[in-house]
């Protein structure tokens, strides 16, 4: 061989294994960017699920204390009570009032907590003979058709639903941020997150999801309810029932 070839292969052999360490540290830096990502994900997504049983506590504790459940925040921005009583279902459908709670008030995504709650149930002196909670969630299953969680039917005396229910609406899905500012994005195929989200009395929990093809589309909400029994043994202990 000669001498001249010899330097130029080596060159090009050296230029080779340059670029397959390149190629290698990169997947490795992909794979723990994806891998730290996951585990970001699973800590926002165990501080939600946190801050969503402190939720319910609260608005327990708010009911003993108080005689009932408050009614949403002013605002996404402004987590005192809204101070006008609730007319319609619509009025007290919003976000956790977190400052009447004593609470941060936000998921861990940083988003403001949704709620939802029977206008019958923010007033006090509730009759039991009379309310009618009205709040339905909903599972689905494994071929994608809804199946009831909490609330057989349609709401009534005899069939009780959830008189509030609390929502994360997660990373990805509609929503506002810390400043009340909606979401950026095309929200179209998430239909079981924009049920939740404009949803009054029927909400939606299921598996987070990815898929678009999944029934209701790409889905990471988390949602809770505060049990109505639960609440009327409250209010019962401090003799606010009627």
């Amino acid at each position: 061989m000669p001498p001249a070839t010899r330097p130029r292969r080596r060159q090009r052999g050296a230029a080779l294994l340059l670029l397959l360490l390149l190629l290698s540290v990169s997947m490795a830096t992909v794979a723990l960017r994806a891998l730290g990502d996951g585990q970001f994900d699973a800590r926002r997504s165990a501080r939600s699920v946190a801050a969503l049983g402190q939720a319910r506590e609260a608005l327990l504790g708010y009911a003993l204390t108080h005689g009932r459940l408050p009614r949403p925040a002013r605002s996404a921005t402004d987590g005192r009570e809204n101070p006008a009583p609730c007319a319609t279902a619509s009025a007290c459908n919003g976000f956790l009032p977190w400052v009447a709670l004593g609470l941060a008030g936000a998921d861990g995504w940083g988003r403001p907590l949704r709620y939802s709650v029977t206008p019958a149930y923010t007033e006090a002196n509730i009759a039991p003979a009379r309310a009618v909670a009205d709040k339905r969630v909903s599972l689905r299953d494994g071929d994608g058709a809804p199946r009831a969680l909490v609330g057989q039917g349609p709401c009534s005396l005899a069939s009780p639903c959830s008189p509030a229910v609390i929502l994360s609406t997660g990373r990805q899905g509609p929503g506002v941020d810390a400043l009340g500012i909606a979401q950026a994005g095309d929200f179209a195929g998430r239909t079981d997150e924009l049920a939740n989200f404009h949803g009054d009395s029927d909400f939606i929990l299921r598996s987070r999801s990815d898929d678009p093809r999944a029934a209701g589309g790409p889905y990471d909400d988390l949602v809770t309810w505060v049990p109505l029994q639960q609440l009327y043994l409250k209010l019962n202990a401090v003799g606010a029932l009627r």
